[in-house]
């Protein structure tokens, strides 16, 4: 990544780490006096995103130093062990809160202030409807970042939630129910856990798989093959093999293919590089390409 794109990572990172303070602050406030779970639940949840956008922060940094003596290769590897710490953190908090959801069931409910409710998750859903959007618009390349949209996201979804919810309290109390309204707050979390849950299996996955040196995904698969197509047309080669890997920003490319070994020299076989390397360009990911030409297939193995 570039040192601006870098520069442009760490603001959109700083942003959402100051807007997810005041929000977990004034959340947990604002359930702990109104004694509504769903609220104080949100609150932690954004909390958690708190201190995970600390991490990203640092680990944006990191990325930006670049290569050391130490880390001769950079510290890609910081962002999908972050991606995976977000999972696994965004993961035990649904936990957490479906667990204390099942025992407020079990206890026979909760009163809630439907009128709270609603006005708190108008307010939050906006507030991270806005922030999603204006970080995926600030920073669209970068996986820390994109990690904060998908908490953001998730967080806004609570939210309407919530709001639907205050409606189905306010009908409920508004027919004499009150006893049936007891149990929204807890269904709520329940609730919103059982919908937030493809969140952190979605980033548990994907950090994952590139800590694991896993394939790149289907989009980026597709961008490679196609590029090496239009190189292999371009110089007459044969079906290559490729391997490929994703680890933050930096993209892995091996291509090997099987040449006439006396008709080819090292000069061509950089022009065959260059030319690898040039159409991944439009990736926007830092390449490091492998181009080998053999005239043993057996290498390949």
């Amino acid at each position: 990544m570039t040192k601006p794109a870098l520069r442009v990572e760490g603001r959109a990172l700083r942003v959402s780490l100051w807007v997810s303070a005041v929000s977990a602050a004034g959340a947990i406030i604002l359930g702990v006096i109104s004694g509504t779970r769903i609220i104080i639940f949100d609150g932690a949840y954004m909390g958690i995103g708190l201190i995970l956008s600390a991490v990203s922060l640092s680990a944006s940094s990191a990325l930006a130093a670049g290569p050391t003596r130490r880390f001769p290769f950079g510290r890609d590897a910081l962002t999908p062990l972050v991606v995976l710490i977000q999972g696994i953190a965004v993961a035990a908090t649904l936990l957490v809160a479906a667990a204390d959801a099942v025992l407020v069931i079990r206890d026979g409910g909760a009163p809630v202030s439907p009128v709270i409710i609603a006005v708190y998750g108008a307010v939050t859903a906006a507030i991270g409807f806005l922030v999603a959007w204006w970080m995926r618009r600030t920073a669209p390349a970068s996986d820390l970042v994109g990690a904060e949209i998908a908490q953001w996201r998730a967080g806004a979804i609570l939210s309407v939630m919530m709001v639907l919810g205050a409606g189905v309290a306010l009908v409920l109390q508004g027919r004499g129910m009150e006893d049936v309204a007891l149990f929204v707050d807890p269904v709520l979390v329940l609730l919103a856990c059982l919908i937030l849950a493809y969140i952190p299996f979605g980033l548990i996955r994907a950090g994952l798989n590139e800590l694991l040196e896993g394939a790149p995904s289907k989009e980026i698969d597709a961008a490679i093959t196609g590029a090496v197509h239009v190189v292999r047309k371009q110089f007459g080669l044969q079906e290559p093999l490729i391997r490929s890997g994703k680890v933050g920003r930096k993209l892995y490319v091996e291509v090997d293919f099987v040449v006439p070994g006396s008709e080819w020299n090292v000069a061509e076989e950089d022009a065959v590089r260059r030319a690898v390397v040039a159409a991944l360009e439009p990736l926007g990911l830092d390449v490091w390409a492998y181009v080998a030409l053999t005239a043993d297939p057996k290498l390949f193995e």
